[in-house]
């Protein structure tokens, strides 16, 4: 990727730059992109790539990286997480624990609080209902080229392929 050259993103570790080049290509394969163009990261980071799907008219986000100074973020925009409970609670716990670990629990939100709040994410996994922050979700904070078939898995059981989900 040889955007990624650009004396600007020096400051990225190499390891990091290897898993933004196969996380890209897995992208591209699926028919994703974040059309070789990387903005600012504002509040996220020093840079962001925005994954979109490849041609269509839709600004609807699939997936984000952020660049902070020190490693990456890898988010993804799931919804509907009701509907996959079983893939995650067979999910690496690398994975699960994003859905039902403390990062994101919403805490300043919550309805006995301050009323609704339309950001909040809702769902029960394991028994517990869980409501998670939507502002800093399914953020996946250094993910590896180790790691990357889980995620690309996960993405798939959000946003199967020819109507196919993933497996764990």
């Amino acid at each position: 990727m040889e955007i990624l050259n650009e004396k600007r993103f020096d400051f990225i570790d190499p390891k990091d730059k290897e898993f933004i080049v196969a996380f890209d290509s897995e992208m591209k394969k699926l028919g994703y992109t974040f059309g070789n163009a990387i903005g600012s990261g504002y509040c996220w980071g020093r840079y962001m790539m925005i994954y979109r799907k490849a041609g269509a008219k839709s600004a609807q986000v699939f997936a984000r990286i952020y660049i902070p100074n020190h490693g990456l973020v890898l988010r993804l925009f799931l919804n509907q997480i009701d509907e996959h409970r079983e893939y995650i609670g067979k999910a690496p716990d690398f994975i699960k624990d994003v859905f039902v670990g403390e990062a994101a629990d919403c805490k300043h939100c919550r309805p006995d609080v301050n009323g609704t709040c339309r950001f909040r994410k809702s769902y029960t996994i394991d028994g517990r209902k869980i409501d998670k922050c939507n502002g800093i979700t399914f953020e996946f904070r250094k993910p590896t080229i180790a790691k990357l078939d889980a995620y690309i898995k996960l993405f798939l059981e959000f946003f199967p392929k020819r109507g196919k989900r993933g497996t764990v």
